[in-house]
């Protein structure tokens, strides 16, 4: 594995590389959006989140609603029954609550369908809170560059936060999506496109 000066360094470059900037930062809408983005690419997760707040553009719209009535527009999206629950409910909560999102991991891992990833890009991008969000992309390319040697996305993200300033935690996060679709690949990386080939300690480099 990277010595930790060397982690932050590639950790810097793939940031400047494969800036994200997140044109929405409302609490809520990141939240809902977040839930719709598992299991669903990007523009998929748009298009939807699009719709529904077209639709519905409050909490207080949400809140109101039979989970069924989210159906059509949600249908695209897998797992469309369990997000429609989940978005009703937590639009109720947020209501009941005077329309605040929790600024605190343990509160909102108590809403439903949230787990850290979630919660963190609720933290990070909305908050501006030192999270570290780790998902399929992040738990890949952390393993194959060399900065970690885990095998779940939870032990990733304990590693990664030890290894790493807070102040790139949640930077990393949305540049390492980025790096993961265009470069970094599961299937065949386009190594000879990585701008941190040469710091990439994977043994099965290709061209």
């Amino acid at each position: 594995m990277m010595e930790p000066e060397k982690v932050a360094r590639v950790s810097e470059r793939i940031i400047a590389f494969f800036p994200r900037i997140h044109e929405e930062t409302d609490a809520f809408r990141v939240l809902i959006s977040t839930i719709i983005s598992q299991r669903n690419r990007d523009e998929v997760t748009e298009r939807i989140s699009e719709k529904l707040f077209g639709k519905y553009p409050t909490y207080k719209h949400l809140s109101v609603l039979e989970p069924e009535a989210l159906h059509p527009i949600l249908r695209e999206s897998g797992m469309y029954r369990q997000k429609s629950r989940w978005i009703v409910e937590i639009a109720k909560r947020v209501d009941q609550a005077g329309g605040v999102v929790p600024s605190h991991l343990e509160a909102l891992l108590e809403y439903p369908g949230v787990g850290r990833k979630t919660a963190n890009i609720v933290l990070s991008v909305s908050f501006g809170i030192p999270a570290l969000a780790v998902d399929t992309h992040v738990h890949r390319i952390s393993n194959r560059i060399g900065f970690v040697q885990t095998k779940t996305p939870e032990k990733t993200e304990e590693a990664l936060t030890r290894l790493l300033p807070s102040a790139l935690w949640g930077p990393l996060n949305g540049s390492m999506v980025e790096m993961g679709k265009a470069v970094c690949k599961p299937i065949k990386p386009v190594c000879a496109n990585c701008p941190v080939f040469d710091d990439c300690e994977w043994t099965d480099k290709i061209g």
